[in-house]
């Protein structure tokens, strides 16, 4: 999920860097608006008709503010490494990306196509102290920002409380409770004791084991970059991950739109999704309602009775382990310098509300504040309304220690591989989806979770030899 909002993020990244590599030298030569200091193309991941219609008052105020001239151009999630690549070769790169993912800013890294040194200017010009340490962390290559983190998504197991109370059955923050949860919900008569997604064709799928994994410390790879998706840690995530998808899911691929539907309907017992679930849990986006028997008579019965775990811990990993991801702004190699850099200071700081406030369920701030006001990005975030057809601020749809939760989460996140220095190996895996692929297999019967294991590790590997 970039901040997945509700769609699949299925991308070519795998495909990325090799047709980069061949559409350097013709198209790096000249930027889109090189010679144009007064004008900016951006792309925006954040595509909707309503998220559009936001950015572009956020355009507004800073042409009025700086008289530079923007062009705003929203972009397809999945599209995006499609338009990269026929960019990068016809010489035609944007200025400015916004939403990007991790794993894409570190592909466009690798291939030559950022301009970090306008991301530090702007990082430092902000005020480093001011963003998540983490999110920069996650976004730059040591000590050097590749891009400028704007927001991040957290991934949440959503658990019926009500039913768990009855069953007497304590929140489902560990390998072990998660397991017995599941167990003793479906032997309720529910579908589905928790709600997974096994889609082979879905980065949400590796989205969703990654989580299941750093829980028990199954990593991608280790210190020395070779690949651990067969050490007993992540065969433990696996046999964890088989039996919440198959032993007590239901039979058949699962999706991003089932695992919701099926928990949405009082039919499962927990279900894995990130943040961007929070508004539509609340009864306030009409196309996506909770359709619960209760929920009929009641639309904010289901987020009355869900309660949230944003981090679970495993045997092998005594420590809870969030996973999710961040967002950022990405300055390309060819890009209008000046007005880029102009464009994400103003976008961070007098329109950052507007920006985080456009589904603030799903975009976390990782810029705290300012130096005078260290919370103030924080705490207005807090008071955004959320919603579509139905707008309520956030803190009065869910409480406030949840909310702590979510911020604290940020700080703490994990995920595979970018520290060691293989992010464009993660966006690779993005791309040919090569664990989601064995996780289907898995739990479709077709193999176990140790062969599973067994052939992510071979495939993963294979693919980290390709990118050599």
């Amino acid at each position: 999920m970039l901040k997945w909002n509700r769609r699949s993020r299925t991308t070519a990244a795998g495909g990325l860097a090799a047709v980069m590599a061949a559409g350097l030298l013709a198209g790096c030569a000249a930027g889109n608006n090189a010679s144009h200091p007064d004008r900016l193309t951006i792309w925006s991941e954040l595509n909707s008709d309503p998220q559009i219609a936001d950015t572009n008052k956020i355009v507004d105020g800073f042409e009025k503010a700086t008289g530079v001239k923007v062009k705003l151009v929203g972009i397809n999630e999945n599209q995006l490494p499609q338009l990269i690549m026929s960019a990068a070769a016809a010489g035609t790169l944007p200025d400015v990306i916004g939403g990007v993912p991790i794993g894409q800013v570190w592909q466009m890294y690798t291939n030559g196509l950022l301009n970090t040194k306008v991301a530090a200017q702007v990082v430092d010009s902000l005020g480093r102290g001011t963003f998540d340490a983490n999110a920069l962390a996650l976004t730059s290559d040591k000590s050097k920002p590749l891009a400028v983190p704007s927001d991040a998504w957290l991934q949440l197991l959503v658990y019926r409380k009500d039913l768990f109370a009855k069953a007497g059955l304590s929140a489902p923050d560990t390998y072990t409770k998660l397991v017995d949860a599941a167990k003793a919900i479906k032997k309720t008569g529910l579908q589905e004791g928790a709600s997974v997604s096994t889609d082979p064709s879905d980065v949400f799928t590796q989205q969703s084991f990654e989580s299941i994994a750093l829980a028990n410390n199954c990593q991608l790879v280790n210190s020395a970059a070779k690949i651990t998706l067969n050490s007993p840690a992540c065969r433990a995530a696996y046999n964890l991950y088989d039996k919440l998808g198959k032993t007590y899911g239901v039979t058949g691929t699962q999706t991003v739109d089932s695992t919701r539907a099926t928990y949405f309907a009082g039919q499962s017992g927990m279900v894995l999704w990130s943040t961007s679930l929070l508004d539509e849990l609340a009864g306030l986006r009409d196309d996506a309602l909770p359709s619960c028997p209760q929920c009929v008579h009641d639309k904010k019965f289901l987020s009355a009775n869900s309660g949230v775990v944003t981090a679970l811990s495993g045997p092998d990993n005594a420590k809870p382990a969030p996973f999710g991801e961040v967002a950022s702004w990405a300055v390309t190699k060819t890009a209008n310098t000046s007005g880029a850099k102009e464009w994400i200071q103003y976008v961070m700081a007098g329109g950052y509300e507007k920006w985080f406030g456009m589904s603030a369920e799903g975009q976390l701030p990782v810029r705290h504040g300012t130096a005078t006001d260290p919370q103030k990005y924080v705490n207005a975030w807090r008071r955004s309304d959320i919603g579509v057809d139905t707008r309520e601020p956030l803190d009065k749809a869910y409480p406030a220690g949840l909310l702590d939760q979510l911020v604290a989460g940020v700080n703490t996140m994990q995920r595979w591989g970018f520290k060691e220095g293989q992010g464009a190996l993660v966006g690779a895996t993005q791309g040919q989806l090569p664990i989601p692929k064995a996780i289907s297999a898995m739990t479709n019967g077709q193999t176990n979770p140790d062969q599973a294991a067994e052939q992510s590790d071979q495939d993963v590997t294979a693919l980290q030899k390709s990118l050599q």
